[in-house]
Order: C-alpha cells, then structure tokens, then sequence
C-alpha cells in the first residue's frame, strides 16, 4: 500500500507540473544589438567602468526585462569597436525603456560611459544606437 501512494504522488506531481508549465506564458525573446566606436583616449576608463558595472545599474538592466547583456571590445584597423548585444524578454520595450532612461543611477552611469563612446554616423542620424537584431543562427 505505501508502494502505491509513492506512485501515486510522483505521478500527481508530475501531472501536476506538466499541466502547470503548458499553462505556463513562455517569454517571447527580442534581440537587440549595437556597434559604436570607442574613443582611443578613453579606452581604458570604459573598460575600468565595465569590470566593476554599478550594482544598481545591474538591477535596473534586470527590472527592465533584458537578459544576456553582452559588450565586446574589437580593435578593426586600429580603431576600437564595441559589439553590444542584449536580449530583451518582457511585453512593452518603450516602457521598459523610458523607466531605464528615468533612473537616476542609469543617467549617471550613462554620463560616465557615454563620454567614451563614439557612434557611428549611421546611428547619430538617425538618433538611434540600438537595433533589432535579425537572428540568422542561435543555439540552446
């Protein structure tokens, strides 16, 4: 009899957490990706800023849906390029944004990095730095 209530329970578990996860929204994933350059004189206070990112900004990169944020530093004919990549997983990116840029600890870490950055002509006429990004390939 005891054999038959551990059976019993696994499988009501089990039933119990398939039925749940069907049920269950899975996050639709938006990629969005940049590249910018970076200004040669101030290329090691960028890279300073980012091995030791603010916890606050951590947490608000968080509260906003993104996940999987990535910067890699390039040098291409002896100028340095930064490729940026970030997954964004909630339901309204404007939102998310414009409670990112109204976070006082985002701007300042913004006036911090940005001075680093030099954006390519592209992005500066059309005001727009981040784009989505087309995926061609992604492995699990």
């Amino acid at each position: 009899m005891r054999r038959l209530v551990y059976f019993v329970s696994i499988v009501l578990v089990f039933v119990v957490w398939k039925f749940n996860s069907a049920w269950m929204p899975i996050p639709k994933t938006v990629r969005y990706g940049m590249v910018t350059g970076v200004k040669p004189e101030k290329l090691a206070q960028y890279k300073e800023l980012h091995a030791h990112p603010w916890p606050k900004v951590i947490e608000k990169i968080k509260e906003c849906n993104i996940e999987n944020y990535s910067i890699y530093l390039q040098k291409i004919e002896n100028k340095y390029y930064l490729f940026s990549y970030f997954e964004y997983t909630g339901d309204d990116f404007d939102a998310d944004m414009k409670k990112m840029a109204a976070d006082t600890t985002t701007q300042r870490w913004w006036r911090e990095t940005d001075p680093c950055q030099q954006p390519l002509p592209e992005a500066m006429a059309n005001k727009q730095i981040w784009h989505r990004v087309e995926e061609v390939f992604h492995s699990n």
